[in-house]
């Protein structure tokens, strides 16, 4: 199931704000192993594991979005929407950091 989170930042600024979302998912659940691999500067491997099934899935960065699509075997389903609500409030907070982070640059 593809996951689709709106934003209107630029492309450096969007892929730090993924960055720095997934390195705080990985810092606040650590017992899930969390991961993020780019495989190029918009497409990125992540994944996770819980009660000890590995998840995957992808992640990419488009103009004004982030997509992620993770693949969830059918016993692990209820879990899938916890799992891309948590990555979504991670990638919100940093948007906004960013977005704060550019209105200190103006000034």
């Amino acid at each position: 199931m593809k996951h689709t989170i709106e934003h209107d930042l630029n492309d450096q600024e969007a892929k730090l704000a993924t960055e720095r979302a997934i390195a705080q998912y990985r810092e606040q659940y650590a017992e899930y192993q969390p991961f993020l691999v780019w495989r190029d500067d918009r497409r990125a491997e992540l994944g996770f594991s819980v009660k000890g099934v590995k998840l995957k899935g992808s992640m990419e960065l488009r103009p004004g979005a982030v997509d992620v699509d993770l693949d969830v075997p059918l016993l692990l389903r209820p879990f899938k929407g916890v799992a891309l609500a948590a990555i979504e409030k991670e990638v919100r907070h940093f948007i906004e950091q960013a977005h704060r982070e550019r209105a200190q640059k103006a000034t």
